[in-house]
């Protein structure tokens, strides 16, 4: 079944985020959430308003929210945001520890203590993510009855 899934990560993770977005290891899924640099800031400069309207706009039609945990996605209140929306919303939820994915520079993380109690929590490296997203989604969509 096709899904359109929404990636939720701190903008400091992004190379990590698309390591795991371009690992096309879910088919005939529409990709939400990701945002070139140059957008991200547009965004982030007209405000928090504008920030939430792209968002929600993002979420739009969403069925599962794929949450991606690094170092400091804790502190970001726009992942917060869109976590508690995709819980509104009724969409699966899944987390995924993406801290063990190398940067630019070959560099790991650890993960901070981020997690939506009640949703599945993953480990991108050590629960094969690239075998195993696919599933994953699916699971958090029947859970969430969708």
């Amino acid at each position: 079944m096709a899904r359109k899934v929404f990636f939720s990560f701190k903008y400091d993770d992004v190379h990590r985020a698309m390591n795991v977005r371009n690992s096309n290891v879910i088919g005939g899924v529409l990709k939400s959430g990701f945002i070139d640099k140059a957008e991200f800031e547009k965004v982030e400069r007209a405000g928090d308003a504008a920030i939430k309207t792209w968002i929600d706009n993002q979420l739009s039609g969403t069925s599962v929210t794929v949450v991606l945990i690094g170092a400091n996605t804790h502190k970001s209140k726009w992942v917060k945001y869109e976590i508690g929306q995709s819980i509104s919303r009724g969409n699966g939820l899944l987390t995924i520890d993406i801290s063990k994915i190398s940067d630019m520079h070959g560099n790991t993380t650890s993960c901070c203590a981020l997690r939506a109690p009640g949703y599945k929590h993953y480990l991108w490296n050590n629960d094969n993510g690239r075998g195993n997203l696919g599933a994953w989604v699916e699971a958090a969509a029947k859970a969430a009855g969708k």
